[in-house]
This record gives structure tokens, C-alpha cells and sequence, in this order.
């Protein structure tokens, strides 16, 4: 396999109108021959950390992270959560994507965060996105998406609203010159 997507940004583009991943930013977690995973970054679910931790019952003592907004990650697993935090750390169950950056889906990071520790920055979804072996790269194709080198501060450090435009801006594309028709001379 060529091509690898590992810790990049897919952004859709004008034409992706399926309702589930129009203008999403979505960061790939995993990508090789059996097909890719990663997780929608911008699109909150409405939700706090704080709401999240009173419904799993856990007590939240790190006000840092409080009004983290809780974001759809994609339409898998939707009932489950997905936290993806810098630095890696050891926890039960996690995907390392890169030397300093995990995806966890185990309870026993959230209650490390709920009791002051866990890692520096989090970024908790519900749910996750899946492509099988070649469907990313057929989307790829159809322009259905465009790829860039992500970076994480885009995740961690800016507010969900402005995840998409600052990941455009990586690649010098301005909003404004995305139109629903690609123009051929």
C-alpha cells in the first residue's frame, strides 16, 4: 500500500453531501491495507466533559477541561467513547498514532482525568468513522475529500467551530475558494 493517511486531516469537500460527513474534519487514527479508522473533529454533540462525566458517574476535578465539547467522532460505535490525548501514556486500551499522541477507548483514562491527572490534552468523541480496504482511497479519488499532514494543535488548542477553515489553511485554501463545482479549462 502507497498510500498512507495515518495522522492526517481528511476534509470534505463541497461535493461529500452525505449528511453524516458533510463539511467534516475528520483525523485518521489508522490507515493500512485492511482499510482506515479515525475520528470527525468538529461537530460537538451539544455536550460537555462535565455532562459526560456526571452521566458515566465519575467526578471531575480538572477545570481545565471541563467545557471540552464532546464531538461525534463518526456513525460507529456511537454509544461509545473515544479520547484521543498527547502524551501516549499506558492505558489499558490504546491505539498509538503517533510517538506522543493515543487514541483510548478504556474507562480507565477518563477516571485518571476525573480524578486531576490523565493526559495533558484530551479530545473525547462519541463514536468513530471506518473505511474498508480501498474505500478511502476511492473517495480520495472522487474528490470526495482532500488530505493534509494534520496538525494536532488544530484539535487540541482552537474550538470545534474552527477546526474545519484552520485545517484548510494548512493546505492555503481560503473558505471562500471551495465552490460545489470544480471548474475545468
Amino acid at each position: 500500500m502507497d498510500l498512507n493517511l495515518s495522522r492526517h486531516f481528511l476534509i470534505a469537500m463541497p461535493n461529500l453531501v452525505d449528511p453524516i460527513f458533510a463539511r467534516t474534519l475528520a483525523y485518521v487514527c489508522d490507515h493500512n491495507e485492511r482499510g482506515a479508522m479515525g475520528i470527525i473533529v468538529n461537530r460537538p454533540l451539544g455536550m460537555t466533559l462535565t455532562t459526560l462525566f456526571e452521566q458515566i458517574d465519575v467526578e471531575l476535578h480538572r477545570p481545565d477541561v471541563a467545557e471540552l465539547q464532546v464531538c461525534f467522532g463518526g456513525p460507529v460505535q456511537t454509544d461509545r467513547g473515544f479520547v484521543l490525548h498527547k502524551p501516549l501514556g499506558d492505558w489499558q486500551s490504546t491505539l498509538p498514532v503517533s510517538d506522543d499522541i493515543g487514541l483510548t477507548t478504556s474507562k480507565d483514562i477518563l477516571l485518571a482525568v476525573g480524578e486531576g491527572t490523565g493526559p495533558e490534552q484530551i479530545f473525547v468523541t462519541l463514536g468513530y468513522s471506518g473505511w474498508e480496504a480501498g474505500q478511502l482511497e476511492n473517495e480520495l479519488a472522487q474528490n470526495a475529500w482532500i488530505s493534509v499532514e494534520a496538525d494536532p494543535e488544530v484539535i487540541f488548542s482552537l474550538p470545534a467551530t474552527e477546526r474545519y477553515e484552520a485545517a484548510l489553511k494548512l493546505l492555503g485554501i481560503d473558505m471562500a475558494m471551495l465552490s460545489e463545482d470544480a471548474g475545468h479549462a
